[in-house]
């Protein structure tokens, strides 16, 4: 079956996302996604406070760009998490927003290399390894967890260039592509994770999870099309959706035979109905997606 979840976009204040989180768990929504954009919400923050207010719906953030953090911490926060929340909390690291960085003094001058070195230092953490590395970017003497997961837990990486993409496939569990990504997209980057996964001689389930770019209700395909004029995509072919429920199952069906596993809808920055969204994936979009 295909995963479907919906974005909490960080340009609700904080607060609101006590009842949407708790609407989204009685609804039955699957997953709920939180965003850690400069300088809004942190994301374990948020995830920590969603979990806790809901029973069953999972929670996952992507992404965390790992310019801000020490791996040490990053491991850290995820092995909490999932020893509070087993298995419910889903976190994907990443490069962040280049431009973001450099505003906090974090650039990286080669953030594949940092990206590589946190991916590998922080699955073998939270694997219960004890580590010392001396890396580019990536420094641990004698660290250990002291309270490692008790399971497994899978470890997402966003990507968008070839590089990246194969580097996910090499070095995490799952790849989150951005909204950005049309059918097409998703085929090449499925490719280029394999080719990675290749490299790395993996077998294992590599999960692939796409946003989608949604909107539905009142003006909904002019609140879609302003959206992606602002983010430069209105000449994409493909991209976004904005309809009814069948017009979005349409539209996710369109990813998941490109090769996605999730599809998590990602309501447009004006959304002016953040519960209804919530309630219109879970009651009105699940049921037609297989």
């Amino acid at each position: 079956m295909t995963g479907l979840g919906a974005v909490f976009r960080p340009q609700l204040p904080p607060e609101r996302l006590r009842d949407i989180a708790r609407l989204a768990d009685e609804t039955g929504l699957e997953e709920l996604w939180l965003w850690e954009d400069c300088f809004r919400e942190g994301g374990i923050s948020a995830a920590s406070a969603a979990l806790a207010w809901t029973e069953r719906v999972r929670v996952g953030v992507g992404l965390l760009p790992v310019p801000l953090r020490n791996v040490a911490i990053t491991a850290m926060e995820l092995a909490t998490l999932d020893r509070l929340f087993p298995g419910r909390a889903i976190v994907g690291v990443g490069h962040g927003v280049q431009d973001w960085m450099g505003q906090v003094g974090a650039r990286a001058d080669s953030p594949l290399t940092l990206l590589r070195e946190h991916l590998d230092a922080l699955r073998a953490l939270l694997r219960g390894e004890r580590i010392t590395t001396e890396g580019r970017y990536v420094k641990l003497d004698d660290v250990a967890l002291d309270w490692p997961p008790e399971g497994e837990v899978r470890l997402l990486a966003g990507a968008t260039g070839p590089r990246t993409l194969r580097l996910a496939g090499e070095a995490a569990d799952g790849t989150i592509l951005h909204a950005g990504t049309a059918p097409d997209g998703v085929r090449r980057a499925r490719q280029l994770i394999d080719e990675g996964r290749e490299l790395a001689a993996r077998t294992d389930p590599h999960q692939l999870i796409v946003y989608l770019l949604t909107a539905t209700g009142p003006d909904a395909a002019t609140r879609l099309r302003a959206e992606l004029t602002a983010e430069g995509l209105a000449s994409v072919p493909d991209l976004g959706v904005a309809g009814d429920a069948t017009a979005v199952a349409k539209a996710v069906q369109r990813l998941t035979d490109a090769g996605a596993d999730t599809v998590v809808l990602q309501p447009t920055g004006d959304e002016p109905d953040p519960e209804g969204f919530v309630r219109f994936v879970a009651e009105e979009v699940r049921p037609l997606v297989p």
